[in-house]
């Protein structure tokens, strides 16, 4: 009896830690949920990356780059044409004054302040009965500033040739001949089509004596 009674006992020892482990087992499943992952599944689409799916926010659209303009228009080439008079100190006491046309051709080095400059003016005038022309042909160096509000100031010198006709019997209808002198262009709102007015004195040597003459000049200029 001794022996029942131990073994029933030893029997109901055992059957009652089998229970606690078992009820142990359940509360931790109970206590502790699945545990939940942030990244998202993988995409079963053959050659999609999961993480590429995901919303991701546009980028901000870089502003506008904002041009950059120097002080003088960066054009190199400039065409003149335009109204010239000419008032001719042939000898003295002796006045012409002619009415013609200019045409200039400049070129500023890198669209800078210097410059070379080549012009070709051309004035008539009767004379006695005679129509009187007498021709410029010059080349020579400028230079130009900004004055502001579409305003460039400039200054030249000039050397060349120059042409009188008719023939007289005080000398040829060749000569050497020098310009010096400036004027302004006029570019409303910096556009390529502007105006110009030139003012000049021009050295001649006609008749065997020398000729210190007055040019003004005005017209159109074009920027390329």
């Amino acid at each position: 009896m001794r022996h029942v009674a131990f073994l029933s006992g030893v029997l109901l020892i055992l059957a009652s830690s089998a229970a606690a482990q078992v009820n142990s087992g359940s509360s931790l499943l109970v206590g502790s949920p699945m545990p939940s992952f942030a990244f998202a599944a993988p995409s079963t689409m053959p050659g999609v990356n999961a993480f590429a799916l995901s919303a991701t926010p546009d980028p901000a659209p870089e502003p506008e780059p904002q041009g950059v303009y120097g002080v003088l228009q960066n054009y190199n080439w400039l065409v003149y044409g335009g109204f010239t008079h000419v008032v001719f100190y042939e000898i003295p006491g002796v006045t012409g004054n002619l009415n013609g046309f200019s045409g200039a051709l400049d070129y500023y080095f890198h669209g800078g302040h210097f410059g070379a400059d080549g012009e070709f003016t051309a004035a008539f005038a009767p004379e006695n009965g005679v129509n009187t022309t007498l021709e410029f042909a010059l080349g020579g160096a400028r230079y130009r500033i900004d004055a502001g509000r579409g305003i460039e100031l400039w200054v030249h010198g000039m050397v060349g040739l120059s042409h009188f006709v008719p023939l007289t019997p005080f000398g040829g209808t060749d000569a050497f001949a020098w310009q010096a002198g400036g004027g302004a262009d006029f570019n409303p709102r910096h556009r390529r089509l502007g105006y110009r007015v030139e003012g000049d004195s021009v050295g001649t040597r006609f008749f065997g004596t020398h000729q210190y003459n007055v040019k003004v000049s005005l017209g159109v200029v074009y920027k390329f």
